[in-house]
């Protein structure tokens, strides 16, 4: 689904992504940890098309991101880390921008908006502007938003912050609902227990390097995923 050859990113002298390698499969939940700074966003925004990277190669589907950006784009959506929405647009406004730019059906559009915003508890403020939006409610119209075209790969950027506990939970079963469909998540968090429980892999990032990926099995064995993550910080300093 998601393949990462050689990833690299300088930001003046800086590497904020050195070099990075990583295979998603379809119907993997793949967690993204490190510190910030580590390189976690950039590496997301790398591969959402975001941001342009200096060397390697980032695939989707087994299309290039460079030589199709269009066609990969479509197979993917990105929740950034506070999602920048557009405030003078209402909740439902912004929902049918988002389902215009990718095409959506009217009939289908209007099923996956009731669906989705009846799980998040969001229909009564759709017709409200997203100025007047909580962070939590934001970040719950931009999830909305990601599934809305059913892609086969979504990235985000630290998705449980700032979500209620009903929220979060909800998002996991959408995140697992859409693997178990032959899609794939890649995400990043700071929450280790939650990636303990939730992810199929996980991938460790410090200084732009990856230091460890794999299974949780295979990164933690008989460990914590905190025990081991303290650990290898500690290594690579």
């Amino acid at each position: 689904m998601l393949n990462i050859q050689h990833l690299t990113k300088t930001y003046g002298e800086k590497k904020a992504v050195d070099d990075l390698n990583l295979h998603i499969a379809p119907g993997e939940i793949y967690g993204f940890i490190g510190h910030n700074g580590a390189g976690k966003t950039t590496t997301l925004k790398s591969v959402a098309g975001i941001l342009p990277y200096d060397q390697g190669e980032i695939t989707i589907g087994g299309l290039s991101l460079k030589s199709d950006p269009l066609i990969c784009k479509r197979q993917m959506a990105y929740i950034p880390d506070n999602p920048d929405l557009y405030d003078f647009m209402t909740g439902i406004q912004f929902l049918n921008f988002i389902a215009d730019i990718f095409a959506v059906p009217a009939d289908l559009r209007q099923a996956r908006i009731r669906e989705y915003a009846g799980r998040f508890e969001l229909t009564a403020d759709l017709a409200q502007p997203i100025a007047a939006y909580s962070h939590g409610m934001k970040q719950k119209l931009a999830i909305i938003s990601a599934w809305l075209h059913q892609p086969k790969l979504i990235l985000m950027d630290e998705p449980f912050v700032g979500l209620d506990p009903k929220a979060a939970h909800l998002l996991k079963g959408m995140m697992r609902e859409l693997c178990d469909e032959g899609g794939a998540i890649f995400f990043s968090t700071h929450v280790l227990e939650v990636a303990e429980k939730l992810c199929d892999k996980v991938a460790i990032i410090k200084g732009g390097k990856l230091i460890r990926s794999g299974t949780m099995e295979e990164v933690k064995g008989d460990d914590s995923l905190e025990e081991v993550f303290l650990e290898l910080e500690g290594e690579a300093e």
